[in-house]
């Protein structure tokens, strides 16, 4: 493990494994450095991979109050580490985190995006419309638990059977009471993003960092729906659907497709 300073003081810890181009795994919700760790083995032998905390997850620091350009400030910081530029792949709202910080000007390679959640039409789950502030309170408060079930049930959608399934096994459950203070901070990422309206233009309009828009084929059409937005307004976006794929997805399958996209010299 090494660490970077983020522009706030948050020390930024990180691994780096391979040889190769640098590229960056930015995680979603309930997850830290090591859910990017078997990606980041199927891709060492062509890239160095850094797999990092997103700031108030694992061993990273924080700062509040929290807001979303901070961590846009983390993955800048991570960047000279890099060489000064790196490829960026980002995961649910770590993909949209990863796009937000090629808009707002981070030097980044290449963007790729998987199944960024968003809500473009009212045919999907939706959360309620107090959702980020019921949250934030849940989470304010210290009540991992009644966090973790709340963004669970409420902003996913997950079934509620799921949901009871998950919290009898241990240690699970465990690792998502962990990261639960910050699932406020992915809500914050998404900005409006998930309340069923059209997906606006602006940021993503303004970004030409070429990107790869991904999904899976066994995902929610809501979320197909969703990648197809966010691609039409890239100036310059690929899209595919990897099939076979859900939201959880075999790293094995997505290796292959980051290396085509980031190693293509066209």
């Amino acid at each position: 493990m090494d660490t970077v300073l983020s522009k706030d003081g948050a020390r930024i810890a990180f691994d780096r494994i391979g040889q190769g181009p640098p590229i960056i795994l930015v995680v979603g919700a309930f997850n830290d450095r090591s859910t990017g760790a078997p990606l980041a083995s199927f891709l060492a032998e062509r890239f160095t991979t850094f797999t990092y905390d997103r700031r108030g997850r694992g061993d990273s620091g924080d700062t509040a109050p929290y807001v979303v350009e901070r961590e846009i400030e983390d993955i800048d910081a991570l960047v000279p580490a890099a060489g000064g530029s790196a490829h960026v792949f980002g995961m649910s709202s770590g993909g949209v985190l990863a796009l937000r910080a090629a808009a707002a000007g981070v030097p980044i390679g290449r963007v790729v995006a998987y199944q960024p959640p968003f809500s473009v039409d009212a045919s999907g789950h939706l959360p309620p419309e107090d959702f980020g502030e019921r949250l934030t309170e849940l989470a304010s408060s210290g009540r991992r638990s009644a966090t973790v079930k709340y963004f669970m049930r409420e902003g996913m959608g997950a079934p509620r059977a799921l949901v009871s399934v998950l919290r009898l096994a241990r240690p699970i459950w465990s690792n998502l009471e962990a990261v639960a203070h910050t699932l406020p901070y992915d809500f914050a990422v998404m900005d409006g993003t998930v309340a069923g309206k059209p997906l606006p233009r602006e940021p993503w309009a303004s970004i030409s960092t070429p990107t790869l828009v991904l999904d899976g084929g066994k995902s929610p059409a809501s979320l197909h729906r969703a990648a197809d937005a966010l691609a039409e307004r890239l100036p310059s976006a690929q899209r595919r659907t990897l099939d076979g794929q859900s939201h959880n997805l075999s790293m094995r399958a997505l290796a292959p497709v980051l290396e085509e996209f980031l190693l293509d010299r066209h």
